[in-house]
């Protein structure tokens, strides 16, 4: 069955405040199709699962309007929406067998036994599970156990199904077979599914749509291939997969300066402008010295499986880079890319993203230097446990060594002086364009980041500054 150009559900300035002031969707425009496969994408917290009890019914929007075939159902309660869900932790009944904990919803509504027998059985024909009727739960795999789930929700022959996480409880292996077996049931029933997961690797191999979230708005929406290869910021840019990013700025028509040196690329933005350069790590070619547009010493080469992750120091710059073949470690190498391969973004107001390490007593600190804010405070629901670790709004175990903070800061938030000590960080002067009312300023650093700074004052080319930046004029974000 292919996918309708019809829209089954539509969301309309859809607001989610709390009785606490917390804001989890904010301003939510969406319209899902008919036989969509629609993946709702993004980190803890980003309000993916809040718009999918909402659309279930389990929570009420604060604004706006949820359409269902033209019908605005934002009141009306769960049971009387043609929607299922199927959750995380899949809450089957274990004193019921599988033909039982199936049956439960048809026999709640008092349908004939012989229906009931027709529709289990034809569920259990689409999950794989026939035969299985008088099996204990306690007996099932966990994906036999999450198919039963499915068919629990499949068997009221819902319109949408609504399915969170369903897959986190599944080991990687089990989870790559379960991704491909959803995405071919979805092909056979042909009704509509609405998906939520963090995974990025998940929503690119199962969705007809991603839906990319962060802090309850939506980023971008587009296919898996719009969704990678052109990313509208660089929150979906970092999020989607891997990617290399580099501040930078446009030296003429389709020339990018960035890494140390100068890109042809195919995006035609106005000369002077300060960008993001997108490249991700298969697009970057190894070359002989002399042949590369850059040159580096490899710093790293692990075995992933399929291709070797590279990892390139040029200058204060890292690159990484996959392929599938590698050189040595401590080997100088060239590096190009093919100027489709770069992907240039207008940041707006040229918002600077870097990224902070979390220390063991959860404070955060910039090239060593510590911040005047810890995660506790900046990570909403996050909190400490007696003993002494730390979670996320999830309950997650946040581990610091394994995650970090990415920290983002407009240019206008940014102080130069040139007392070099005051600053959280130190750089040079590379480039400086004026901007009518004001100076726009690349600093480069010593570990090769450029941050964008705007400052009414004219500071000389190469100077020596530091970079004062309030703690509360920065966004955090968490990246595991």
């Amino acid at each position: 069955m292919g996918i309708s150009t019809e829209k089954i559900i539509e969301l309309k300035n859809i607001t989610k405040t709390y009785e606490d002031g917390f804001t989890a969707v904010s301003d939510l425009n969406l319209y899902v199709r008919k036989g969509e496969f629609v993946t709702l994408l993004g980190p803890s917290g980003c309000g993916k699962t809040t718009t999918l009890r909402m659309i279930a019914g389990f929570d009420l929007p604060t604004e706006g309007e949820i359409l269902m075939n033209g019908r605005n159902i934002a009141d009306l309660p769960p049971y009387k929406r043609p929607v299922n869900t199927v959750f995380q932790r899949y809450a089957l009944f274990p004193h019921m067998n599988i033909y039982e904990n199936i049956a439960f919803g048809l026999r709640q509504k008092k349908l004939p036994g012989d229906v009931i027998s027709k529709k289990v059985k034809h569920v259990l024909d689409l999950v794989d599970l026939e035969g299985f009727e008088s099996r204990s739960v306690s007996t099932l795999s966990g994906g036999q156990q999450q198919r039963v789930a499915i068919a629990r929700a499949l068997v009221n022959e819902p319109e949408i199904l609504l399915l969170d996480e369903p897959l986190g409880a599944l080991d990687l292996k089990m989870r790559k077979e379960m991704q491909l077996e959803l995405k071919e049931m979805h092909e056979r029933l042909g009704i509509t599914f609405i998906y939520v997961t963090h995974d990025q690797e998940e929503a690119l191999t199962m969705s007809d749509i991603i839906v990319v979230m962060s802090k309850g708005k939506i980023q971008q929406i587009g296919t898996p291939e719009d969704i990678y290869n052109e990313p509208k910021n660089v929150f979906v840019a970092d999020f989607i997969g891997e990617s290399n990013l580099f501040n930078g700025i446009m030296t003429g028509p389709m020339k990018a300066r960035f890494c140390g040196a100068e890109f042809d690329c195919v995006d035609d933005v106005e000369t002077g402008t300060y960008i993001t350069a997108v490249v991700r790590p298969e697009d970057v070619i190894i070359t002989a010295p002399e042949e590369g547009t850059i040159t580096g010493e490899v710093s790293s080469v692990i075995f992933k499986g399929i291709h070797y992750e590279i990892a390139v120091v040029s200058g204060k710059n890292e690159i990484l880079i996959q392929s599938v073949k590698a050189p040595g470690v401590g080997d100088r190498v060239g590096m190009r890319v093919n100027p489709d391969n770069i992907h240039i973004m207008i940041t707006g107001d040229n918002t600077n993203y870097f990224m902070a390490d979390i220390l063991p007593d959860f404070r955060l600190a910039i090239n060593g230097k510590r911040l005047d804010t810890s995660v506790t405070k900046i990570i909403r629901g996050s909190s400490r446990r007696p003993d002494g670790t730390l979670t996320d709004s999830s309950g997650e175990v946040i581990d610091p060594k394994k995650t970090r903070i990415m920290i983002a800061i407009s240019p206008f938030d940014i102080r130069m002086t040139d007392q070099v000590d005051e600053g959280l960080i130190d750089g040079y002067i590379s480039n400086l364009v004026y901007k009518g009312d004001h100076y726009s300023y690349v600093i480069r650093t010593e570990q090769g980041h450029d941050f964008m700074v705007a400052d009414e004052y004219l500071w000389n080319m190469g100077d020596h500054v530091g970079l004062i930046m309030p703690v509360e004029k920065m966004s955090f974000t968490l990246k595991k």
